[in-house]
């Protein structure tokens, strides 16, 4: 009996002592899991943030045919950090429709944007799915309206309702309408969207509007509804409207034009979201700017002579 008790109490510290051993090696093998989480999620987080993150810098895009229209344009969209958010979480579309899907097509030069060790790449294949939706090569683009065909084929080819949704509030302008009789003082309100502010550069005189602060005033001045363009008032049938914004932006990019109406040069000036510098993205060639040099793309550039902002992108202040 004591030789067996004995024996019974041996086991029991050996089972004990193994036991011990393996609560060890589960919270080493627990830590080091721990460990690999992080690091994946480190890299998760430093691919979803955008081309400005490589170590290399900003990545250009070679010109591939008159593109340098598309290749500004694909840039304000692929350096916004809350643009890529979204682009990472579409449904990968079946094979036979990969080659004609927009947004597939974006994530594929963004990848490459971001793993290769180039200082430019080519978005040939992007190019090749647009020329399915009529954005041909060798074709003088206007940006903005490249801009809006772009969005609208994005929106178009996005499966999901919820990532349909942030793409609609990441990019549309909200703008409330006030409308308030002349008669009766009547006041309501109306709110609309849009993507683009088209802004005048002449008032009615015929005027050069000198800077950006006086076309937004121009825009939002109050305007009196006259003739045809009355709005029906339930009391009297006429009203006059007030435009008014809520929120304060700040510019995140600049497509800046070259040249003449049917023949010119388009580069993109980008604020980093990460890095929080300003770079020139003209075709392959990519360069750090100052905040100078962006504000004097009005003919005077110390880049290039002879550019014109053309196309203003503006972020909401804060935006999460």
């Amino acid at each position: 009996m004591g030789q067996r008790s004995g024996h019974q109490e041996r086991s029991k510290k050996l089972e004990m002592t193994q036991s011990e051993t393996m609560k060890t090696k589960a919270v080493v093998q627990n830590n080091e899991e721990a460990s690999e989480e992080l690091n994946s999620k480190k890299q998760r987080l430093t691919s979803v943030f955008g081309v400005a993150d490589l170590k290399n810098g900003a990545i250009g895009l070679y010109n591939v045919g008159l593109s340098c229209c598309l290749n500004s344009v694909l840039q304000v969209f692929l350096m916004n950090i809350y643009f890529t958010r979204i682009l990472r979480r579409i449904t990968v579309p079946p094979c036979a429709a990969r080659k004609r899907n927009v947004l597939y097509q974006m994530l594929l030069l963004l990848e490459k944007m971001q793993c290769g060790k180039q200082k430019a790449v080519s978005p040939v294949d992007l190019a090749a799915c647009l020329s399915a939706y009529r954005v041909k090569l060798f074709v003088t683009h206007d940006a903005a309206q490249l801009f809006l065909t772009l969005w609208n084929l994005m929106k178009m080819q996005m499966e999901k309702p919820e990532l349909v949704k942030e793409l609609t509030d990441l990019y549309t302008i909200c703008i409330q309408e006030h409308l308030a009789c002349q008669k009766c003082s009547l006041e309501t309100k109306r709110n609309s969207s849009m993507l683009i502010l088209p802004l005048p550069i002449l008032y009615s005189k015929s005027h050069m509007l000198k800077t950006l602060e006086d076309c937004l005033q121009h825009f939002f001045h109050p305007e009196e509804l006259a003739d045809h363009n009355m709005c029906f008032c339930e009391q009297c049938g006429k009203r006059t409207p007030f435009l008014q914004a809520d929120w304060q932006y700040e510019l995140f990019a600049v497509v800046a034009h070259s040249g003449s109406t049917s023949f010119g040069h388009y580069c993109a000036y980008i604020r980093s979201l990460t890095e929080f510098k300003w770079y020139c993205f003209n075709d392959s060639h990519v360069c750090q700017v100052s905040w100078d040099d962006v504000k004097t793309t009005y003919g005077h550039s110390s880049l290039h002579l002879g550019e014109t902002a053309y196309l203003l992108i503006y972020m909401k202040k804060h935006l999460e």
